[in-house]
């Protein structure tokens, strides 16, 4: 093969509550390459077909997908995998929703408000835990004290020492295991208290 043309790559996901491949093929229409896969997909490093689409694609390829959500499963990751093709020079082209092409000033604007809103998204969040934090910390319940003493802790430690299980353990020390084994990693607020 000479020079590279650009070609059209199509992808196909079908979740587990939606597994009719046959629309979405017939909606891309006719492609170069296509690449599929029948997995939920909340992770995109979980889906084998796309990892293996982003090796392939090349500078000038346009990739055709029915829909963003096909794609990907929320904002952030698809505004990451156009920033992935975007660096490689590849085109995006949404056949359920054009106005998000990424060929087009129409699309870039779009995607561009999208950014917007997923980092006011994360910005409110963040706001948001941390008032929590700082409401709870004014109540007196964020910052606890210990509910094992350095004491309880020893005595942790001998018993597991002679063999007893460590879920009676906690209900003996009523705790919870997750609370017991920071208290013996010496994790969260037993960083401070030593054993």
């Amino acid at each position: 093969m000479a020079a590279h043309k650009g070609q059209v790559v199509g992808y196909v996901r079908v979740s587990a509550a939606d597994q009719n491949q046959a629309r979405q093929f017939e909606a891309l229409g006719d492609v170069d390459r296509l690449f599929s896969e029948k997995v939920s997909g909340k992770n995109t490093n979980d889906r084998a077909q796309l990892q293996e689409m982003l090796i392939y694609v090349r500078d000038g390829d346009t990739v055709r997908v029915k829909s963003p959500d096909r794609l990907a499963r929320s904002t952030t990751d698809l505004l990451a995998l156009v920033e992935q093709f975007k660096a490689k020079g590849v085109a995006l082209e949404f056949i359920d929703n054009p106005a998000l092409n990424t060929d087009t000033p129409q699309g870039e604007f779009m995607l561009t408000v999208l950014a917007a809103i997923a980092q006011l998204e994360r910005k409110t969040i963040r706001e948001r835990q941390a008032e929590g934090i700082a409401i709870a910390k004014r109540n007196g319940i964020y910052d606890r004290v210990p509910k094992l003493t350095s004491e309880q802790i020893q005595l942790a430690r001998k018993w597991i020492g002679q063999g007893v299980p460590k879920a009676k353990i906690a209900r003996d020390l009523s705790v919870s295991r997750q609370t017991l084994y920071a208290a013996l990693n010496g994790s969260g607020k037993y960083a401070e208290v030593g054993s």
